[in-house]
Parts: C-alpha cells; structure tokens; sequence
C-alpha cells in the first residue's frame, strides 16, 4: 500500500445551527430519508453523538464502509474527518466503500476494533427519494445495544457543536494508507476477508462439483452490496459460468428497484425459479447483504423453514461437524426449528426480532445457530445475519445430500412435520390508524383466552416479553400473540423499519404432523387463519387495504 499523508489537515468545532430531535436510532440504526440526511449539519450532528458516546474512541480502531447506496461516499468523507478530530487511531474502510453488514461485523472481530458504523437502510429502497441509514456495531461485531443507542440519542438532543478536521479528501478507488494528521486510514479490499472466512466454514470443493455437475444456479444482488462478494465467490471460485450473478454492480439507487429478497421485489428472480426449468438453484441478498432468499426450481423455501433445515442438516458443514451448542429464532419465526432442536436434543430459544438478543447467546456460547422469518440467519462466525453465508450452506448441504431443493424440503416435512406459515405485509399505513388498530386489539387480548378462533379454542393471549438469559434484562412489547390450542399462532406486530406512514405485519401459522397433508399452498392452509384476523383486528375497514402489500 502506497501511504499519503494529510498532515495540515485543521481541526475545526462547528456550531450546529439546530438541535434535531428525530435521531433516535431504531434496532437497525438511524434510518431516515436520504433528503432528511442531506439536511445541513443532520448527519455530523448523529455522528458527534457517535463519537462522543461510543467508548473506547480515542486512540481505537474504527470500521467504517456501507452498501453503496446514494450518499455512501459523501458520508464516510464526513465519518473519516470526524473521527480524526476525535482522535482515532485508525479507521479501516473499503474501495469505494463497499462493504457489507456482515463482511463489517467479522473485519470488527478480527481487528478488534471498537465497533464500526455501517451505512445503509438495509432492504429499503435508495436513492435521492429513497432512504439512508447509520447503523452502530459494537466491539463484538454486533448491532449496538440498546444502552447504548439511547445515549447516543440523548446526546444529540443536548449538542451544540462538532468537531472535524478539515482536509482534502481521500479517495477510495484502490487499496492504500493514508493519514489525516495522526489517524490512519486503511482501505482494504473489503471482499477478500470474507471470502477466507466462507473458505474456512465450507468444503468449496464440494460444492464446485455440485455446480459443475449439471446444477446450474442464479443468484440475483439485486444491484445492491453482495454483487462482488458474490461473483468472486460464485463465478471467481467455485466455477459457476460467468453471468450466474444477476444485478451484480452495485448502483446508489439499486437500479430504481427494492432490495428486499422476496417474491414480491425479487420477482424476475422468482420467476426463473418457479416458471421455468432453466436454474436448479437461486438466492437473492438485500441491501447490505444480511438477508437472503432460497428458490429451488418450482420451490420457494420459507425462511422459517430454512432455518430448521439448516440446523437439521449442520453436521453436513465441516464448521459445524461436531454439532450445535443450540439454536434460536425471532418470536414470529415459526416453530419449525423448535421440533428439530428438540430432536437433536438441543436448546432453542425464542427471544425479540433483533439480531443484538442473538448477540448475547452467541456470546456466551449458547447457541450456534440463530435466524428469523424476515429472512434472516446467522450463525457463531459473525453477530450478524450473514445472506450470502446462508446460500453457501444451502449449496453444501444440495452437495453432501445430492438432491434438489424441493426434495430436500419434501425429506424434511415428511421426518418432522411442516409448520405452514406466512407474513402478511401492510405498508405505509396512516399511522394513526395503524397505532388504533395495533391498541384496540391489544386491549382485547385478556378477553380471548377460552375463545372459539379459526376453528379451534385461544389458550395464550398476550403481548410477548422477553428475560434476557445472559444479561437478566426485560423486553417488552413484542408483538401481539394469539395462541390456539391446536399450535396455530397470530401475530401481530408494528414494524419501526420503515420511513412512510407504519408497516402493519400479521403472521400466521398452522403445523401439520409428518402423517397429514403436507402438499397444501400455504394460503389456503391458512385461510381460516387469515379469515379470522382480518375479521378480529377490522384490518380491511381501518387500514382501507383490501390485500396485504407483500405476502411472504
């Protein structure tokens, strides 16, 4: 690496013209509008706070990269002259900042940093009328804690000023060093650790025989961050042909789509898997790479599904040969991967959606493996969900098994049953109406326990808590639950991952033993379900929605 030094570059304290008091960060960071955060002096006010709040910054070690989405680059330009005028030691980012969410998490672990900050909005979409995001890990590489997400809040409605120093900027177009004053700044290739890390977890030998051997697959990036970890793994190593990845280059506005790996934005993928003969494998990741979806030809796999087949099959990954410490899943995951964990005799546990409560058990060793429906899983190797980790062993376990997606599906039900499941999306609500909606029933819960519901008698109503095993902390407020005495569930929960109006989510779910009618559409297995709900909770008559936006 070639080093540069910016050593004139002066510090300078700037008076903030206003105080902003929307910058509460959410689970998944700060996550606004991109006008919002071209508003002058709206992102250093969120990052000063950063800075002043995450310990151990003077003298640490910072990761900084993001997705590439619109305002990527500008944004780690204000990150690096902040940081430097707070005295950090080094900053490692990426060649034209492309990193993501899980590539951020390991490269924290492995340098030891202090934490990093990763921009994106995740699955929302980008662009100058999309949204943007900071999101703050911590120094286990893991979604900081609440703890300290409300400090940082706190200190920005306290600010008065920021600091920076000011200099020319550094460009990010090849690996190099470079110095602002005392503060390295290494730009890495930020694909090349990663790749290691997968080379460590799978056997590529394996599964470049699979692909080579009349297996051909499809992956789609969506135009988002994965698309060069994937082609120099995909295409680069284990021999898929040139063009397996679709939507490859990363673009600021994702190509004017969503990049949200589902059936409803992954639609051409989904396509070529479910109406065509042509690919006997496809994935799809989102934004900043941590989520992922799994298609086999005519067979979409359901998140909730994969992370019980996953767990079901571990033994087949040489990362995980000697077996599973446990397993965990999001309250509104199903319960599928509950009747495998029991089978293997081994614990699982249900916390809140939020990949920080998976964090703590990780930590401690607890488990293994972990994973929600809003198709996201991880494992031990970082503390984050990891989508393009998922279809690496999704392509072990089709290699060690030599069969097709559907059948690997069809092999699982018929062992342990198969817990029909969907997420009923409503988006961009009025929110309040959502707020009406989302109180009315909750006020009802205590009501309907001994209830008749969609066919069968309501034994557990509540709000869903959480006592943290790990650190003895209380979560509450998770999500509506409806609990039949037949196992189906409804839940209900308000999504804060949005920017316009309130995300109103229902899911639903009916398990059938491995002796019943495992070939049913999920939708009309559930039917009663989603009969019951639409009718309890008045959700067409308040919402003004007819049909779900998205339907999982």
């Amino acid at each position: 690496m070639t080093p540069s030094n910016h050593s004139e570059s002066i510090r300078r304290k700037v008076r903030l013209n206003k105080t902003f008091t929307d910058q509460k960060p959410g689970t998944s960071g700060l996550r606004k509008s991109s006008k919002e955060f071209e508003q002058p002096q709206y992102l250093e006010s969120f990052i000063e706070a950063v800075l002043r709040t995450l310990p151990n910054v003077s003298g640490g070690t910072l990761i900084v990269g993001g997705d590439g989405r619109y305002g990527n680059l500008p944004a780690i330009d204000v990150i690096l002259k902040m940081g430097a005028a707070h005295g950090l030691k080094r900053v490692i980012t990426t060649t034209s900042g492309i990193l993501s969410t899980p590539a951020a998490s390991h490269l924290i672990r492995t340098h030891k940093a202090i934490g990093g900050i990763i921009l994106s909005a995740s699955h929302n979409a980008g662009g100058p009328d999309g949204d943007f995001g900071v999101k703050i890990n911590g120094a286990n590489g893991g979604p900081a804690p609440e703890s300290l997400t409300n400090a940082i809040f706190e200190c920005t409605k306290e600010l008065e000023e920021y600091f920076l120093l000011e200099g020319p900027s550094i460009s990010l177009k090849i690996p190099g060093m470079h110095y602002i004053n005392a503060m390295a700044v290494e730009v890495i290739d930020g694909i090349e650790d990663y790749t290691t890390l997968m080379q460590r977890i799978f056997d590529f030998d394996r599964i470049e025989t699979l692909i080579k051997n009349d297996f051909p697959i499809i992956f789609d990036a969506l135009h988002a961050v994965t698309g060069p970890y994937a082609k120099r793994i995909l295409e680069g190593l284990l021999g898929a042909s040139t063009g397996t990845v679709r939507n490859g280059i990363p673009l600021e506005d994702f190509g004017g789509g969503h990049p949200d790996p589902n059936l409803t934005y992954a639609h051409e993928l989904a396509s070529l898997l479910l109406d065509s003969n042509k690919y006997c494998f496809g994935a799809a990741c989102d934004g900043d790479g941590d989520r992922n979806m799994i298609l086999g030809k005519g067979c979409f796999v359901n998140p909730s599904d994969s992370l019980a087949v996953l767990t079901a099959n571990a033994h087949l990954v040489p990362a995980y040969a000697n077996g599973l410490t446990g397993v965990a899943r999001s309250m509104p995951t199903s319960a599928a991967v509950d009747v495998v964990a029991k089978d293997l005799g081994i614990n699982c546990f249900e916390t809140p959606t939020g990949w920080k409560f998976f964090g703590n058990l990780l930590d401690e060793n607890l488990i293994t493996l972990c994973g929600e429906e809003s198709f996201g899983t991880g494992s031990n190797h970082v503390r984050e969900k990891d989508g393009l980790w998922a279809v690496l062993f999704w392509l072990q376990i089709l290699a060690e098994k030599g069969c097709s997606v559907s059948e690997l599906m069809t092999m699982h039900w018929s062992h342990y049953g198969r817990h029909y499941y969907s997420r009923h999306d409503y988006e961009e609500i009025k929110s309040e109406a959502a707020n009406d909606l989302y109180a009315r029933l909750k006020k009802m819960l205590p009501t309907l326990v001994g209830q008749a519901f969609a066919g069968s008698e309501v034994s557990l109503a509540d709000d869903f808590s959480y006592n943290d095993p790990v650190d003895n902390s209380i979560t509450t407020n998770q999500g509506l639950r409806l609990i039949l005495k037949d196992g189906s569930r409804v839940i209900m929960r308000l999504s804060g991952t949005g920017t316009k109006g309130a995300t109103l989510r229902v899911y639903l779910e009916r398990y059938v033993p491995k002796t019943g009618d495992l070939t049913q559409d999920p939708q009309r297995a559930l039917s009663n379900l989603i009969t019951g709900i639409n009718n309890l909770a008045e959700i067409k008559q308040r919402t003004g929605m007819s049909r779900p936006t998205v339907i999982t």
